[in-house]
């Protein structure tokens, strides 16, 4: 567009359902990573952050849910992530973004998410993959 050349990584993304919880992702699938793992050879890695032990989640009465991160576990490059829970579709951009442009867990982890928020379920997700999770 406009005489410059940009080619679309479809694992960036993102999708969501606007059911109750919602739903969103983006990436492979659990098992599409798995398959992308043995193919590629790296190996996968899998952490989560809990709705439930979030105060703004609580706080709404909505601590049903999880945010799940598949990485690589050499390089801790974010391959995918699901979310179910509240607000999941909004949550599920900066996760994109770090598709995108090829974020590290260390570099997630050690970026301020705004507290008492929903992002800091995806922040113990984060920190998770990295042995660091507080939950």
């Amino acid at each position: 567009m406009c005489g410059s050349e940009h080619v679309l990584n479809h694992d960036a993304v993102p999708a969501a359902c606007f059911t109750h919880p919602e739903i969103a992702m983006v990436g492979p699938t659990e098992e599409q990573a798995r398959e992308r793992a043995e193919k590629e050879g790296w190996e996968i890695g899998i952490s989560q952050g809990n709705f439930k032990a979030n105060s703004k989640a609580l706080a709404e009465g909505e601590g049903e849910g999880i945010a799940k991160v598949i990485f690589k576990k050499d390089t801790y490059e974010v391959v995918a992530v699901h979310i179910i829970g509240i607000h999941a579709a909004d949550l599920i951009q900066e996760c994109a973004n770090a598709i995108q442009h090829g974020t590290t867990l260390q570099e997630l982890a050690m970026t301020v998410h705004t507290h008492p928020t929903l992002c800091e379920v995806l922040d113990e997700a984060f920190k998770a993959g990295l042995g660091r999770a507080a939950h």
